[in-house]
Order: structure tokens, then C-alpha cells, then sequence
């Protein structure tokens, strides 16, 4: 789908001053500061091949390398160089881990793995899947009146999250997903899509083994 056919809410420059930078996907950001594309290639293709050039060569990114991307004017390149060589100078990387899978997100997980009562966590994420925050949302048994969206949500509105990570232990050690877990599971999917912040996963952990609702095998 081209820029000009989304929403207008939904194109990256509104949903940058709507929401701020770090709800926007690196795509997304890439498309905020190119603007516009040409007869020759629309503004995400464009996006697309410069994100390409940026992952396979980092931050030694040359203007001859851009202007290999087809339907990228030469008024753009030093716009993208630029915002890179600012960040190199003014911003400190992060020390806060990316997570992009459901076994780092585990990792974060190990205070709940033995505990006997079940705690519902949530983690909240930026739009490269970095870790915002972790929260405790709920302790106590699972079910779909206890764990509400609004609950879970909150915050993520208020870290201006991308997307979301949630988490439960089973005390019992039996990794079988309830009636309730997936009732959850939908709820918080189904709600993430009216607020525009995604469950990317939702996971059940024991002492000994972790299962994933929405990566299932």
C-alpha cells in the first residue's frame, strides 16, 4: 500500500507529531525524514532500500551508497546523512536490550518462572523492540476479568509504546494454555488494534520451560 493511500492519521509525519518517535517503526522513520517519492518510486519503497543499506552497512553509510537507491533525489541524501552523523554525535546507545523474539523476552522473564501465586507482567517496547519497561500488572489466578486492557495498557499509552510483550507463569508447571489464557490473548490483540500499539506476544512460563501463544509452532 502506497503512503498517500493510508489514513492520513496513519502516514509516518502525522503519526510522529500524534504519538512522537518511538511508536514509529525504523521504516517508518526512514519515511518521515525522506517526505515524498517521485514518479520513479514511492516514498516506503524508497524507505525500504535505504533501510537495506543501513542494516547491511551500519553507520558507514556513503552518499554514493544512496544514491543507488532508485527514486532517491540528491536533495534527500544529505537529509539522511545528516540525521545519521547528529545521532552518532548527540546519542548515547541504549543500554536497554532489544526483543524481537520470544526467547528474550524469557530471558527478562526469570523472577516469575518459580513463584507460587501467578504474576501477569508486561513488557513495553519501542518501535525497534526495545525494552521500555516491565511491569507487574496483576498478581493472582488468570482470568479475563482480572487482567483488563486497560490495565495493561495504561502505561504503554504513557510510554508512547509500540508494541507490547505480556507474560505469566503457571505455578502448577503444566505449559497447556486455559480457556482463560486465550481469552486474554484475544482481548488484548483485539484492543491493541483500536490504540495502535501490538501484542507481539503473549507467553506462559514454568520453572523449567516457556511457551509461546502467538509463536506457537
Amino acid at each position: 500500500m502506497k503512503v498517500l493511500d493510508k489514513p492520513k492519521i496513519d502516514r509516518p509525519r502525522e503519526k510522529l507529531a500524534r504519538y512522537g518517535t518511538a511508536r514509529l517503526s525504523d521504516l517508518e522513520l526512514l519515511m518521515a525524514i525522506i517526505g515524498s517519492g517521485n514518479a520513479r518510486a514511492d516514498v516506503s519503497k524508497i524507505a525500504r532500500e535505504v533501510l537495506k543499506i543501513l542494516r547491511q552497512k551500519g553507520g558507514d553509510v556513503s552518499y554514493d551508497d544512496l544514491r543507488s537507491v532508485v527514486g532517491l533525489g540528491e536533495a534527500k541524501i544529505p537529509v539522511i546523512l545528516a540525521s545519521l552523523e547528529l545521532a552518532r554525535r548527540y546519542l548515547l546507545d541504549s543500554d536497554q536490550p532489544i526483543i524481537d523474539s520470544p526467547e528474550k523476552a524469557v530471558e527478562l522473564l526469570a523472577d516469575i518462572r518459580d513463584k507460587k501465586q501467578e504474576y501477569f507482567v508486561c513488557l513495553t517496547l519501542d518501535g525497534a523492540n526495545r525494552l521500555i519497561a516491565k511491569r507487574v500488572v496483576t498478581i493472582g489466578t488468570l482470568t479475563a476479568s482480572l487482567v483488563h486492557p486497560r490495565e495493561v495498557f495504561a502505561d504503554a499509552i504513557a510510554d508512547r509504546a509500540a508494541s507490547i510483550i505480556v507474560a505469566h507463569n503457571h505455578p502448577s508447571g503444566c505449559l497447556g494454555a486455559s480457556i482463560a489464557d486465550k481469552e486474554v490473548t484475544n482481548r488484548l490483540v483485539e484492543a491493541g488494534k483500536l490504540l495502535g500499539i501490538t501484542l507481539n506476544d503473549h507467553i506462559i512460563v514454568t520453572k523449567l520451560n516457556y511457551k509461546s501463544l502467538l509463536h506457537a509452532e
